[in-house]
Parts: structure tokens; sequence; C-alpha cells
């Protein structure tokens, strides 16, 4: 029983749509109404700046990783990883928002960051050297995913992690789909660096 009632409570911390509070909350608008529709931290920083992008990433990010804390919080044999990938699910499919959620790529993180933190440190120093480099949040993630399976396979020995990732990778890609059309078409928006 504990460890059904842990898996519902990683979901419902994953369906927390932070872009939604902080948007109707904060401004008075329904981020979803704005840019890309996308209730992540991205749409956030387009639509409503820097301020309100870092308060949504951030908390993206940490229900991961108190998602993923559960089962060490509750002393229960269930595999942290397995739990995290509930709140992921949560925030792509969040029953606080009509099922429409983000791209899952913070809070992907905020499970490494419970899980191994230097591997999330090693992939977040990933994703701004790509974003720097390229300009595109998309490809950053995709290519901190990518990051992601390299190190897991060739650095651990960790088959769990291994799987995690590759499934969590995999996910990032299919929620980017969209976005790959419009790298290759050259009309995906750039970061603009002040």
């Amino acid at each position: 029983m504990t460890k059904i009632l842990i898996v519902i409570a990683a979901y419902l911390l994953g369906s927390i749509p932070f872009a939604l509070v902080v948007g109707k909350v904060g401004y008075g608008i329904d981020i979803r109404e704005h840019g890309s529709g996308n209730l992540g931290g991205t749409n956030t920083f387009r639509v409503l700046g820097v301020k309100a992008g870092l308060i949504v990433t951030i908390g993206d990010i940490l229900k991961g990783t108190l998602a993923a804390s559960l089962p060490v919080l509750f002393a229960a044999d269930i595999h942290p990883l397995l739990v995290g990938a509930f709140a992921v699910i949560g925030h792509t499919y969040p029953i606080f928002a009509g099922f429409r959620g983000g791209k899952a790529v913070a809070t992907s993180g905020g499970i490494l960051l419970s899980y191994s933190p230097f591997l999330f440190f090693t992939l977040l120093a990933v994703f701004f050297i790509v974003l720097y480099l390229s300009k595109y949040v998309s490809l950053s993630s995709m290519l901190a995913g990518v990051y992601s399976i390299i190190y897991s396979v060739f650095f651990t020995d960790d088959v769990p992690l291994m799987i995690a990732v590759s499934l969590l990778t995999a996910f990032v890609f299919y929620r980017h789909r969209a976005n790959i059309k419009r790298i290759i078409n050259k009309t995906e928006p750039k970061v603009k660096w002040l």
C-alpha cells in the first residue's frame, strides 16, 4: 500500500503546474494561451521574463527531486528512478491542468539531482554550453539527455540509471519533435543573450 501511495504522490507532485500558477497569480494570465502554450520553464521565460522563468524552472526541478526522494523519506522498497518517472508523467500530463503540461526536461533533471547529483550538475553544464553555442533551448535539452546516456553507460555500472536516462531522453526527444522540425527548417526561436 505504501508503494502505491508513493507513486500517486509522485504523480501529484509532478502535476503541480508551476507555470500556470506563476502566470495566473503573479501576472494574471494563463501561460497556455501565450507563446508556445507549453507549461514549462522555457515558455515562461519567453512570455513572463527571467524572474518567472527561474521560479517555474526551479519548481519543476524540485518536484522531480522530491518525488525521487519519497522512497528514502518513507523507507519504501521501490526504486527512486521509478518513482521519479511518475513525476515526469505528472508534469507532462498534469491532472491539475487538464492533462496538458510541459516537456519533462526540468522534472527529469530534478530526478537526477536526487539520484545522482554529479550527473545532474555535469548535465547542467552540458546544457548551458550547448545553449551558449547554439542558442536553442530545445537542442540543449536533447543533447543534455544524450550526454546523460553516455555518462551512465561509460562511467557507471548502474543499470537502472542507464535504463532511466535512456527512457527519459527518448521521451524528451518525443516531446520535442516539433522543435526538431523547426531546427531543421531554421525557424526554431533562439535565445537572445543580453
